[in-house]
């Protein structure tokens, strides 16, 4: 059985994330370890606080902090979060890790080893008032396309126009405001990847077709467009060092690593960071997950990102672990998913439009965040929010199908029956057929989580609960009751056996109502971590007898007035 490797792109440091961060990377990640760990599979869940660049530096001087101090503050605000929302992060880890920045280190030297990096001469702004070089980011001025009085050096988040700092009218340094700059050479590292250009194509060749369209299509889109020499190193004070026994000079001036060369490789990082943490008497093989003599081989890598991130980790990366020439694991398969949008418009970190996921705590338990997202994730095309979609989606799924189901079910049960499952008579052909059914759409369900198709895997679980509502309506026990007291509590215990199933198969979407669900049954061997084919057609796990109750209210519908509030608050269409 292969072991999984999975990664969520690395949420960056410069605030908590929005929903669209969510729903991209790390909540599917999620789902999917969790069903993994469900069907019995050894899953390693990686994900770190990706820490280096510009936009770090610049966030902490805003903030009043040391680079240092703001970011290990972040990555503890951002992990509260992700623990909000219930991510099972094997190990959530830092890209300024020491473990992160030895084997930045190592791929460097070993890429220069192997004639893949060489040190070049470039023209770079230099600020006489900061007395240093000027990355992109830390050019502000005008936008020459659309008057944007903040566009940065590399880009305008106004028009998005893709701009050099020559470009801007009125350029200023982001760090002092002054506009005395000059342009002057200095010297930073490149990756030649140029000259690995044919080995990512047949490497993309080998495994893309398997990928998602939206992923082997930028992938090859970068290729196709040919893959030019990358400057891998930054002016910054915050980074990866380049290391002084490999380029002494540019170690002197303080250069620091390209934050794309070293985020990829904190994957790697984080897992030596998992390793090197374990508890007294484990032993944990950071290597057997990654270099494949020590037994990567038999690992499946599966790699979590919007569609924004594809190129570095499909060609980038890749091109960066085949230049070392040594056999580090590379993806087996690229989850790509489009982006979330709010009313059409992109959600913004650095202009706080849109549902924070700290904000989204705030108003309503992460089940019911989980579930949207999932259910409305942008595999195909792009998703808009809309808080009206979202109250449907939570009102309908959550709280009528599944969540009043069982409600009504233990609820008239203890009314009628006493706290502990009934008896009632043999199943019949309803009971037969009902399971036939569940048995179908459990493997259908199965099924969709194997191809990572999560839109389609929550349409077959919400399948999964809609069949209990119709077994009900059609048994309809409170009618039972009046004429045959047995029939209805066949009823009820088969209702109470879905509650089970629907408690197990349900918790890669929905873990903390699941456990309640889960909780309502007094099972002391309860241990079972999946439903087979066999027992979701019997629908017998949970015999009669069985203490049970009833857990308080799943899921409460969103009313008119919640979303009048949520609309003034974070605003709705425009």
């Amino acid at each position: 059985m292969a072991r999984h490797l999975i990664t969520s792109a690395l949420p960056y440091i410069n605030g908590i994330k929005h929903l669209g961060n969510m729903v991209g990377s790390m909540l599917p990640a999620d789902v999917y370890a969790r069903y993994l760990r469900q069907r019995g599979h050894e899953v390693l869940y990686i994900c770190a606080t990706d820490e280096h660049g510009t936009p770090a530096e610049l966030a902490a001087k805003e903030a009043g902090l040391p680079v240092d101090e703001f970011c290990a503050g972040q990555h503890d605000a951002q992990k509260a979060v992700y623990d909000g929302f219930g991510l099972e992060f094997d190990y959530f880890g830092r890209s300024s890790s020491e473990q992160n920045i030895e084997i930045t280190q190592h791929f460097a030297r070993r890429l220069k080893e192997n004639g893949f990096i060489e040190e070049r001469a470039i023209r770079q702004v230099f600020s006489l008032a900061d007395d240093r070089f000027l990355p992109d980011r830390y050019i502000v001025g005008t936008c020459p396309h659309c008057g944007y009085d903040k566009a940065r050096g590399d880009q305008c988040e106004n028009c998005t126009r893709v701009l050099d700092p020559t470009d801007l009218i009125e350029p200023r340094s982001a760090i002092s405001g002054s506009a005395d700059l000059e342009i002057r050479e200095t010297k930073h590292l490149f990756l030649l990847q140029s000259k690995l250009a044919g080995e990512v194509e047949a490497w993309i060749d080998a495994c893309g077709d398997a990928w998602p369209t939206l992923a082997s299509s930028i992938a090859r889109k970068w290729l196709t467009e040919g893959l030019h020499d990358r400057s891998i190193t930054r002016d910054l004070d915050w980074g990866v060092p380049v290391p002084a026994d490999t380029w002494p000079e540019l170690a002197a001036e303080g250069k620091v690593f390209y934050v794309w060369f070293d985020a990829p490789i904190e994957y790697i990082g984080a897992t030596k960071e998992w390793a090197d943490r374990a508890g007294e008497g484990e032993v944990r093989d950071w290597k057997s997950w990654w270099y494949e003599p020590a037994g990567a081989d038999n690992v499946r890598y599966t790699e979590f990102m919007a569609k924004d991130n594809v190129p570095f980790h499909t060609v980038m990366f890749p091109a960066t672990q085949l230049g070392t020439r040594e056999p580090w694991k590379k993806v087996d398969y690229v989850k790509a998913f489009n982006w979330l949008t709010y009313y059409g418009g992109k959600f913004s970190t650095s202009q706080r439009r849109g549902v924070f996921t700290d904000a989204a705590l705030e108003l309503l338990p992460a089940d019911y965040w989980r579930y949207f997202l999932m259910a409305n994730a942008p595999e195909s095309d792009d998703t808009s929010f809309s808080w009206e979609l979202f109250s449907s989606v939570v009102n309908k799924d959550l709280a009528d199908t599944l969540g009043n189901f069982v409600n009504r079910v233990l609820s008239f049960s203890r009314k009628r029956f006493g706290d502990t499952v009934p008896a009632g008579a043999e199943a019949g052909e309803a009971e037969r057929k009902l399971g036939g059914e569940i048995a179908g759409l459990l493997a259908e369900y199965e099924r969709h989580m194997e191809d990572l198709q999560f839109r389609k895997a929550a349409q077959a679980l919400r399948a999964l609960w809609s069949a209990g509502n119709s077994y009900l309506e059609e048994k309809a026990p409170w009618l039972e009751i009046k004429t045959d007291q047995d029939a209805a509590a066949l009823t009820l215990r088969t209702a109470m056996n879905l509650i089970h199933l629907y408690a197990v198969v349900s918790e890669p979407f929905i873990p903390a109502s699941a456990k309640a669900m889960r909780a309502a049954f007094a099972l002391a061997d309860d241990t079972a971590a999946w439903v087979t084919a066999e027992e979701a057609a019997a629908l017998a796990a949970v015999p009669a007898g069985t203490a049970f109750t009833v857990p308080p209210v799943l899921f409460a519908k969103i009313t008119e007035d919640d979303l009048a509030a949520y609309r003034e608050r974070f605003g709705g269409e425009e």
